[in-house]
């Protein structure tokens, strides 16, 4: 598949220079093969996969499998990795590149009980020799280019990321994202930007800042602050995965992105739908479906009590596309742009 065209300024991880200064954070029970595919069609520059468990004798689960597949997505294929083993870890990352990954990114940055509880994700922080063992692993074992998610520290008594950025690019990784909040911070309170702007000044490597960016606006702001070669937005295109083709046009022109016509964003979201049902077959593409519906009703209705409430009583792919044409296309002729 053609690679797009770069745009100005936009970095470059290993041999692939992206597209643009935007990226979609990769988030579990979102960013699956279908979300992914539509962010990078509206403007995302990379997109991972779900965090995929490091232990492949669960990668024939149904859940896996899905993690796993990368047919018809755009290079390069990115599979996150979450697991706190380097010797397991640089398995899973070679069995990953056999199955198509063209990119292994190392999540250590999840503050899920769950996850910290096996310290894996951001719990891996409060051990940098297990982080650096862990990253040798991984980039000793593949090809491709290893990239590393990281929040600021564990707690704000133990700030460590620049510690641990620093860390990262000794041990060959080739790009960081950096969550403006630490392990504790959950995602309560705002996020900060210091610590992403001390880390950007310690590293040559490309870094993304993350974190509370929801505009265009909020994206050049932190760029400016931080000094970061790009940022990555997750919460922000729950129901609006136009935002990266917004914050790209502000970023490369300076002027206000055009909102997408209201015809536009009905469109998006039945071939949204589409790929769900075709993806995960009729019974889970439509349950899967209910939560991005829930979100695009967010973004587009002032009150959207009823109509949520017709949509989610669909139990067939074709009950819920037809409800939501009925919607949608309502809305998209009542005004010529989004709200």
């Amino acid at each position: 598949m053609d690679r797009e065209r770069p745009a100005r300024g936009a970095p470059a991880i290993g041999p692939y220079t992206l597209p643009g200064r935007v990226v979609l954070a990769p988030m579990a029970g979102v960013t699956d093969r279908p979300f992914r595919i539509l962010c990078r069609k509206l403007g995302a520059a990379l997109a991972a996969s779900e965090m995929l468990t490091s232990d492949a004798r669960l990668w024939s689960t149904r859940k896996s499998r899905h993690r796993l597949d990368h047919t018809g997505e755009p290079e390069p294929r990115v599979v996150q990795l979450a697991g706190a083993e380097p010797a397991v870890l640089a398995e899973a990352s070679r069995l990953a590149v056999d199955r198509g990954a063209q990119m292994i990114d190392i999540n250590m940055g999840c503050p899920a009980k769950k996850v910290c509880g096996r310290l894996c994700g951001s719990a891996l922080l409060t051990d940098e020799a297990l982080v650096a063992r862990i990253l040798e692993a991984v980039v000793g074992a593949v090809s491709v280019p290893v990239t590393l998610k990281i929040r600021t520290g564990w707690d704000h008594a133990h700030r460590n990321g620049v510690d641990v950025a620093r860390l990262a690019e000794q041990c060959g990784i080739q790009s960081l994202a950096v969550h403006g909040r630490t392990r504790a911070d959950f995602y309560q309170g705002e996020a900060e930007y210091e610590t992403i702007r001390q880390i950007k000044s310690a590293v040559r490597i490309p870094v993304f800042a993350n974190g509370d960016i929801r505009t265009p606006h909020d994206a050049r702001k932190v760029l400016d602050f931080t000094g970061a070669d790009g940022v990555m937005i997750g919460r922000a295109g729950l129901g609006a995965p136009w935002i990266f083709r917004s914050v790209n046009s502000f970023l490369e022109g300076g002027e206000k992105a055009r909102e997408p016509l209201r015809s536009e964003v009905r469109d998006i979201i039945l071939a949204h739908l589409d790929s769900l049902y075709g993806f995960y077959g009729e019974e889970n593409g439509v349950r899967i479906a209910r939560k991005h519906i829930g979100w695009y009703c967010e973004r587009c209705f002032t009150d959207s009590t009823a109509i949520r409430q017709d949509l989610m009583t669909a139990a067939s792919a074709r009950a819920q596309r037809e409800r939501t044409l009925r919607h949608f296309d309502a809305w998209a002729g009542g005004a010529a742009r989004a709200a």
